[in-house]
């Protein structure tokens, strides 16, 4: 069976993004990039929120991704997406079934919505976070409230450039 994998840069007190929406205080290296390109050989599915989308859209869609070879985006708003398959359906439902599906495991790029009916639905597998020293106060949160307690298991941590915490858990089901 694929693997769902919730991953994300985030702040020390848990912030994927500022009050503002802002990005600014992310810390790219070379340890990203070759973290990123071994990650994305990994998978073949890509899986968004509207609000995830909408962000790719302003900043120019992003370049197509090696490898990829579908993307969804999860909305009851939007009347289409571009460069992906809108989804509409129940999202744990339509992500169990996937899963099942022949293929390389599944990314969720999510602003925590989605994730979060994704936990609540027991769909995710793992969660890869790239922990940024920073703490900034407020924001959109890596984990809003999820509504239940969800145990992990270390699989991976690490120190990489500029004083971030690679940390990689399994979902304990």
């Amino acid at each position: 069976m694929r693997t769902v994998t919730y991953g994300a840069a985030c702040s020390l007190d848990g912030f994927i993004a500022g009050p503002q929406g802002e990005i600014d205080w992310l810390h790219m290296s070379s340890d990203v990039s070759s973290i990123m390109a071994k990650y994305w050989t990994s998978v073949d599915t890509i899986l968004m929120g509207r609000k995830t989308y909408d962000v790719a859209q302003a900043m120019g869609g992003g370049p197509a991704t090696p490898g990829v070879t579908g993307t969804y985006v999860f909305s009851r708003t939007l009347g289409r997406v571009v460069g992906a398959q809108l989804v509409r359906d129940d999202a744990g439902a339509f992500v169990r079934a996937l899963k099942q599906k022949p293929g390389k495991d599944i990314c969720l790029l999510s602003g925590g919505e989605l994730a979060r009916s994704l936990f609540a639905e027991g769909v995710i597998d793992e969660v890869g976070l790239n922990i940024q020293p920073v703490l900034l106060g407020g924001g959109c949160p890596l984990f809003p409230d999820i509504g239940k307690r969800i145990r992990l298991d270390l699989i991976e941590s690490r120190t990489i450039d500029g004083g971030c915490v690679l940390a990689s858990y399994r979902v304990v089901q």
